[in-house]
């Protein structure tokens, strides 16, 4: 099996793992929601992984990135912490070498990456509204009664499409429940809806930037057949989904410990990571208009990390 390197991208709602090789052949992966518990959920991805590696693995090197990567970070001992930004890009350009627009959506955050002769030129990021994130779609499949994927697979196989607000989720479930009055079809609903997401996102992030391609769509809403087409129409370009659209965050960190390994050893604490990390006290940060909530990691009654900077004040020092 040889080397490997472990890269955990821990999200909102999410906590994507992986193992790749010296080749960047992704070994193994995990895909898990946080279900309000993200501790729990990346000690439980990152076992998962250690158990479809056989136990037999030789870990040289872990990172960590995304929203909760100081937590991770801390939970599992990575060796480097990474952005979103720089990880995403990494990955990406692995698998589509002359990039130049990432659109990433995920359930709670969205992003825009755009690149130049494979250097990241611009970045925009949507953390605030869930008009442009995939929690739009789950919102109103709920309403439907039908779960994503389906509404995914019938906005794809739709003829037509009704005209719904992408403003915020309120507005479209109130436009939804007019279309339907109106007599519009279920997969002409849902198609709609994919439009909304896309023009949204678009509108917040793509405002005043030309999206040139190869465009890449990654993030879990990739899975989406209904958003890429709606995509392609509003951007007048076809749009590469990548083998691991789910997991490019991860992919990108582990492929970054891989390059910027310069240390004996790795600080990695095994696929079974203690369950002595609990959250300890909290406190707001002053440094700046922020005012962010910082949360302690404790482990045994010691600091171990600060979860929560914006800025990386309080991140923990690798």
């Amino acid at each position: 099996m040889g080397r490997l390197y472990i890269g955990i991208d821990a999200g909102s709602i999410t906590v994507k793992t992986v193992a790749i090789d010296e080749a960047h052949s992704v070994l193994a992966q995990s895909y898990l929601r946080s279900r309000g518990d993200p501790i729990a959920a990346v000690r439980d991805s990152v076992r998962r992984v250690g158990e479809q590696l056989g136990g037999q693995a030789d870990v040289v090197g872990v990172g960590a990135t995304g929203t909760g990567r100081q937590l991770a970070a801390a939970l599992v001992g990575a060796d480097i912490i990474k952005d979103e930004i720089t990880a995403h890009s990494t990955a990406t350009r692995e698998a589509v070498s002359d990039v130049r627009t990432i659109i990433e959506i995920g359930g709670q955050e969205s992003k825009l990456i755009v690149l130049e002769k494979g250097f990241v030129t611009d970045f925009r990021l949507n953390t605030i509204c869930a008009a442009g994130t995939g929690s739009f779609l789950d919102h109103q499949a709920e309403r439907m009664g039908i779960n994503v994927s389906e509404l995914g697979r019938l906005a794809a196989e739709a003829t037509s499409r009704a005209r719904i607000s992408g403003r915020c989720t309120v507005f479209a479930e109130t436009d939804m429940i007019a279309k339907q009055q109106m007599g519009y079809s279920r997969d002409e609903i849902c198609a709609g809806l994919c439009d909304a997401l896309s023009r949204s996102y678009l509108s917040n992030l793509a405002r005043g930037i030309k999206l040139r391609p190869p465009i890449v769509f990654q993030g879990g809403v990739a899975a989406n057949a209904g958003m890429r087409r709606a995509l392609e129409e509003r951007l007048g370009h076809d749009v590469i989904v990548p083998e691991h659209f789910a997991l490019m965050g991860a992919i990108g960190v582990a492929m970054l410990t891989k390059r910027l390994r310069n240390w004996d050893g790795s600080r990695f604490k095994g696929f079974n990571p203690s369950d002595s990390v609990r959250r300890g006290e909290t406190f707001i940060c002053d440094g700046c208009e922020n005012h962010c909530e910082i949360v302690k990691l404790v482990a045994d009654g010691k600091l171990v990390a600060y979860v929560g900077s914006r800025c990386g004040k309080w991140a923990i020092k690798i």
